[in-house]
């Protein structure tokens, strides 16, 4: 992995790879050393799921701790970015709005997990540029009116119904933003495939509500998540980003670059 992330944890990475390769080398003088983007990673996790067959064009939606980026792939190889968070990362907003609610990290299962005991429509929280005609996204706003919220509460978080109520609403308003830009871009471009990855994928009322709105609103999209263990960062997704680069004879300088995009 060259990027994106924290330079030095990437250099340790890279370094160690480099040392692998010379002594594997030695024996097959065909091998390669192949850097990989680490948002491919997640864009191609999906191909990890031997039942997925995904058509053309597609929606993906990469959603984690670091990044919430909307894209229209073409096919494959060809694709384009429509939009990204200009602030907080979904992921990283759960995990603050957790640490907020006094549950451990990483936050996303925590306020998944309490979510389950609350009710999605007892707090009425924002949903930031829902309505906005551009793909872009923003958190920090939600994540502050949950804060405020549990100021005027004054900051009760030792009352379990109520912990569970902001978990539930929170986790609804940023739900609505991901899937109603989703749905929007997939509806504009005429999607037949929506792919969701990062993380945050592997929360199960994600896939729940998009597919409930996909079958209220009669569209005919496929809907692909990755198995759960290849939704969080994982060797083996960057080992499928690694594989494209290297059928698309694709390179990366093995440099560690931290503020690497897709």
């Amino acid at each position: 992995t060259v990027g994106p992330g924290l330079e030095p944890c990437l250099w340790t990475g890279i370094n160690f790879a480099k040392e692998i390769y010379k002594e594997l080398r030695i024996k097959n003088k065909e091998l390669r050393i192949i850097g990989a983007n680490h948002l491919d990673g997640h864009l191609y996790s999906n191909l990890l799921n031997s039942k997925s067959y995904i058509l053309y064009p597609a929606i993906s939606l990469i959603v984690s701790g670091g990044h919430t980026i909307l894209l229209l792939m073409k096919d494959l190889v060809r694709y384009k970015k429509l939009g990204e968070t200009r602030d907080d990362a979904v992921g990283e907003s759960f995990d603050k709005v957790a640490r907020l609610l006094g549950l451990p990290y990483p936050g996303g299962p925590e306020i998944e997990k309490l979510a389950k005991y609350g009710r999605q429509t007892a707090i009425d929280f924002p949903r930031p540029m829902i309505n906005q005609k551009n793909y872009d996204f923003s958190f920090s706003g939600l994540k502050t009116s949950v804060l405020y919220y549990l100021r005027d509460q004054q900051l009760k978080t030792k009352n379990y119904k109520l912990k569970a109520n902001v978990a539930a609403s929170f986790q609804s308003a940023a739900f609505d933003v991901l899937i109603n830009k989703t749905l929007k871009a997939a509806k504009e471009f005429r999607a037949k495939s929506i792919m969701i990855s990062g993380g945050v994928a592997s929360n199960f009322s994600l896939k729940k509500d998009l597919k409930l709105k996909i079958k209220n609103k009669k569209l005919k999209i496929s809907v692909f998540i990755p198995p759960k263990k290849f939704c969080t960062d994982n060797a083996a997704i960057i080992a499928v980003a690694g594989y494209i680069n290297y059928l698309q004879k694709k390179k990366h300088h093995l440099n560690a670059q931290g503020n690497l995009t897709i």
